[in-house]
């Protein structure tokens, strides 16, 4: 692991847990513009951690501050999440410079590096989500590309089995497992975490299996 501390952050609000894992692609083109942005102090934006495409680690900010990653979001109520949440950056240009896969060797520190944080925090599997989980109408990171299958079988989130679903409210199961049930793209950030395969934005029946699948997860961690 390497520092490249930043400037940008500030106290965390007062007894507030961390019990969130926020995934960001930096959507720049290079790791070095990333690094310089995030430690630029008129850029108002920083993470906890950095990892670029050959899978180093930049300590960025402590993780008992709060770093300016989440922007304005939402997740189970909660819209500071800034607050109670430790944010990791992984360098990919992103949607609108080129979006690539993540290679093995990045994603393999994104594991290693995640399992670490939390063996050390209580952060329930539900509370790791991707910054296009928790600001839908914003954000598109860290994308459909981004592997959180191989994320769940290594202890990191969950990877629902899909269930059976009757007269499924899509939206409204989604905002019971934690998603803002008011944002107009609720349903494509759940598909793009959860069924990367068809991003369509609509209900079907497979995206309510899903998240059947993801409300029964829910209920037995």
């Amino acid at each position: 692991m390497r520092n490249a501390y930043s400037p940008n952050f500030g106290p965390r609000r007062e007894n507030t847990p961390v019990d969130m894992l926020v995934f960001h692609y930096t959507g720049m083109q290079t790791a070095q513009s990333a690094i310089n942005r995030l430690c630029d102090p008129d850029s108002n934006v920083s993470a906890h951690y950095c990892i670029d495409e050959n899978g180093i680690i930049f300590s960025m900010v402590d993780e008992d501050k709060r770093a300016w990653h989440a922007g304005k979001s939402f997740w189970r109520g909660e819209t500071d999440i800034n607050s109670r949440s430790i944010g990791i950056e992984i360098v990919n240009p992103g949607h609108h410079l080129g979006y690539c896969s993540f290679p093995e060797g990045q994603m393999t520190s994104v594991v290693n590096l995640s399992k670490d944080i939390l063996s050390r925090y209580s952060i329930p599997a539900w509370n790791v989500v991707g910054h296009s989980d928790i600001a839908p109408d914003r954000k598109l990171d860290p994308g459909e590309f981004f592997d959180w299958e191989k994320l769940a079988a290594a202890g990191v989130g969950v990877w629902p089995t899909p269930r059976t679903s009757n007269q499924c409210n899509l939206k409204s199961t989604l905002a019971t497992y934690g998603y803002d049930g008011e944002a107009h793209n609720t349903i494509e950030a759940f598909q793009r975490h959860f069924r990367p395969s068809a991003i369509t934005g609509k209900s079907d029946e497979e995206s309510c299996q899903i998240a059947a699948g993801l409300i029964e997860m829910v209920t037995k961690i």
